[in-house]
This record gives C-alpha cells, structure tokens and sequence, in this order.
C-alpha cells in the first residue's frame, strides 16, 4: 500500500517500509495507546481530549499529528472544531488485520476512573447544550426544523421502510426524541404499545398535546434517556430516532444502550443527516453533530451487535441528504 503525508504541503510517496515504520512508531508511546483507546467508539474535539489527558494543546496535536500520519486516527470538521476519531480500516490496507489485533488489545485496556468522570462530565455538557436549546425553543421546533427538512419530505419512505419491517400490531414501539409527536400520532393506530421518550418536558408536554388531540389514550410518554429507558428495563421490538441522534452527546452510548432495550429480533431505525458543513445549525436547530458517516453508525452498531438492514438515502433541494437505516438484534446476542 502506499499513501500520501496528511500533513504536508506537498504530496509526498512513502515506501511499505516507511508506512509499517510510521504505524509502529505511533503505537510505541503510552500516551498515543491511551489517546487509541479514549477513540474506541467516541469522536473528541482537540480541547476535549486536552481535558481528558490533562495536556496542552500543542503537545497532544504533535502526538494527533503522528497517529495521522500513521492512518490511525482521521479528522473531521465540526464547524470550527475538529474532531478526531479512529480512522477506519479499509479493505486495501496492508496492515489492516494487524491494526484490528491492536485495538482488540488496545480496547481491552481500562480507562483510570479519572480520565472516566471527565469524559463523563464533558457529555453532560455536550446534553445540557441540547437541552437549554429545546427547552428556550420548544414552540419554535418545528419552524427550526423546518430550517433543514420537514418531516413530510420523507415521511412517505420511512412509512415504506416501517411496513417492510414486518411488525404487527402487537409489538412494543419507543420512539426516541418524538418532538411535536407527528410521528407518534401517524404510528398509534398501527401499534397497541407505544411510547415516546424524551429529556425535555417542554417537548414532552407538545407530544402530548398532539397525541391527546387526535384522539389516542394509548400512548405513554416518558422523561428521560434511553439510559433511563434502560434503567427502568423498557423492552422494545422497534426504536425510532427521527432526526434525533445529532442531538445527542454520545451517539455510541446511545447504541449500547438500544441493544439492551430491544428484544431478540428486535430493529433499530434511525433517520438521520449524512454528514455536512451547515455550521448555522448549532445555534439555530441545537445540533451537536453535523450528521453522521454510514460508517460511523455501522461501527456502533457492530460494536454492540445490530446488525446493518435495510437503508434509504433521499437527496434534499437544499443539499442536506437524509439516511434512513435499519439495524437488527440478533437473536444469539
């Protein structure tokens, strides 16, 4: 295999052994093995992980700067920050296996229970700014919504992907995030057990309002996460998140966590924005994210055993793109 330098002004060839060199040599320091493993499943800005390894900044960019340039860690920009995750392992790597006997290794590691609180923290930072956003803009979320795609430029498809699903009407649904309940009205004559989950009470109280005012008593309404949902043992067959997920401080917990709700057999189905560079949705929609990679949800998903279905992908007129995938719980899992 040969690859460019990520970090040069010019493009520069490396041989096979510069390349094996460049890989072992970013692997052969206890700080870029932690910063490995701090990436397993999460994305962090420069400043974050600064917080985490209590580093500054110019020494852990020279230490980003040669996992880099070693392919194992890529870079993406989220407005004016850049985050850093694993990079992902391509089929034409020559040193692919190698590098997944790392991290099988490296992902084995503990992280110290300090480096943990910190982590911690900064997620709940990262919700609290969804929420404040939520709970000052509730009777403006459709009208922000609408900013970047209205719920009917896609609902035809994702009732298309639902159908195919094969639920009857018996199964247990929980969407995640249900906002104004739009989604929750059109789904409760299809489902005798339904719920809507959502940490803003603001947002809450709107979903009820809209289920109540088109004649539904069926329809139970939870505050909270689906780490809540899974502490109170919630058993599903389908959870939703319809443009959810960008919401969401730690996307790769939220995997975990919906693979502990679901049934054997149960699905996941997310919709969700490809990946784009509309900074302006930050501060006026409360994104987190710019949309997610295929990827990045495919590797979540793997990591805590759903298994990628079925997938949908709509180009919109003002160049967002809208991914519907479908993730199933084996049965064995």
């Amino acid at each position: 295999m040969t690859t460019v330098a990520i970090h040069s002004n010019e493009a520069e060839t490396f041989s096979p052994v510069d390349n094996l060199a460049a890989v072992y040599k970013a692997l052969a320091d206890p700080l870029r093995l932690t910063i490995l493993r701090l990436l397993m499943n999460e994305s962090f800005g420069v400043l974050e992980l600064c917080r985490v390894l209590d580093i500054r900044q110019s020494a852990l960019s020279h230490h980003l700067k040669i996992l880099a340039n070693a392919e194992l860690v890529s870079t993406r920009r989220e407005g004016n920050s850049i985050f850093y995750r694993r990079a992902f392992l391509s089929g034409d790597d020559s040193y692919r296996r190698m590098k997944a006997r790392i991290y099988e290794q490296i992902d084995a590691l503990p992280v110290s229970t300090t480096m943990a609180k910190k982590i911690q923290q900064i997620q709940v930072e990262r919700s609290q700014l969804s929420l404040n956003f939520f709970n000052r803009n509730a009777d403006k979320f459709h009208e922000k919504q609408g900013l970047i795609v209205a719920h009917e430029d896609y609902a035809a498809t994702l009732h298309d992907v639902i159908n195919s699903l094969g639920l009857d009407d018996t199964a247990s649904v929980l969407e995640v995030g249900p906002g104004e309940g739009h989604l929750l009205v059109e789904l409760a004559p299809l489902f005798k057990s339904l719920t809507g989950l959502d940490n803003s009470k603001d947002m809450l109280q709107r979903s009820e309002q809209a289920v109540k005012a088109a004649g539904y008593n069926h329809v139970d309404l939870l505050l909270g996460d689906t780490g809540y949902a899974k502490k109170q043992r919630l058993r599903c067959d389908l959870i939703i998140f319809e443009m959810v997920l960008h919401h969401i401080s730690s996307p790769a917990k939220t995997f975990k966590h919906c693979a502990s709700l679901l049934n054997p057999g149960g699905q996941l189905l997310i919709v969700e924005l490809s990946p784009h560079d509309q900074d302006w949705v930050r501060d006026s929609c409360g994104d987190l994210w710019l949309g997610f990679e295929k990827q990045d949800l495919d590797r979540w998903a793997d990591k805590y055993g759903l298994q990628s279905g079925p997938s949908s992908y709509l180009q919109l007129r003002n160049g967002f793109q809208i991914q519907i995938r479908v993730f199933n719980r084996g049965h064995l899992y």
